[in-house]
């Protein structure tokens, strides 16, 4: 592009001025999109595994803060109180035992439900995947928490369910009719590649477990 100057000033600028553009070439754009493509191809993948693993350890942390509940509920009450986990829903949620009917909960001698029902993420179930063994201290053999048990006569196990039920001095029973503590009640949960676990000890003390197969022992305290 030409400098135009004033007819005053022209015999005094032996040389014209001139600026050139120019824009990015096909080549140049085509490089540029090949890099955006190849850092595409990597990192999606890998924001993808990261928010699976996200939705999985959410869970297990949520179902750690339940139990905790579910225990605070029964020494709170003075009753009994479990945490229901419906393993084929993928569901769970808190009920009490009724000793005492209330508008909430009218009818004695059965279980209540005090809160609503909570859902795991899309991509997690309950499981603990290709796991053999349970985390070092915890149960004898890897499981979920034994079936829930409901107020029949007699007594009749609720298939595909998992309870943990906690008396009123906050420590895990088997059952309403078995006052002794167990130390066998566990929820695993899984998102196919990641597995975590949440396990009580007879004491009451209720622990959050990483599974990673290809490490010694396998499973890490979170």
């Amino acid at each position: 592009m030409a400098i135009a100057l004033p007819p005053g000033m022209q015999s005094h600028v032996p040389l014209t001025l001139s600026v050139r553009q120019r824009g990015f070439s096909l080549i140049e754009l085509m490089m540029v999109i090949a890099i955006i493509g190849v850092l595409a191809a990597v990192a999606i993948p890998m924001s993808n595994n990261s928010v699976r693993y996200i939705k999985v350890s959410g869970d297990a942390r949520d179902i750690a803060n339940a139990i905790a509940v579910t225990k605070m509920k029964a020494a709170a009450q003075f009753t009994q109180a479990r945490l229901f986990v419906d393993l084929t829903a993928r569901t769970y949620y808190i009920q009490r035992f009724t000793k005492t009917a209330t508008t909430q909960c009218p009818t004695v001698g059965a279980w209540c439900t005090e809160a609503g029902t909570n859902s795991l993420a899309s991509t997690v179930s309950f499981g603990y995947g290709s796991f053999s063994a349970a985390p070092l201290n915890t149960q004898t053999t890897i499981q979920q928490a034994s079936s829930c048990i409901n107020t029949a006569t007699p007594p009749v196990a609720v298939a595909n369910t998992a309870c943990i039920i906690f008396n009123s001095r906050g420590l895990p029973i088997a059952d309403i009719t078995n006052g002794g503590p167990t130390n066998d009640d566990a929820i695993y949960v899984t998102d196919g590649t990641s597995v975590f676990g949440v396990t009580v000890a007879a004491t009451g003390f209720i622990r959050t477990w990483q599974g990673n197969r290809f490490a010694t022992p396998p499973w890490a305290l979170k």
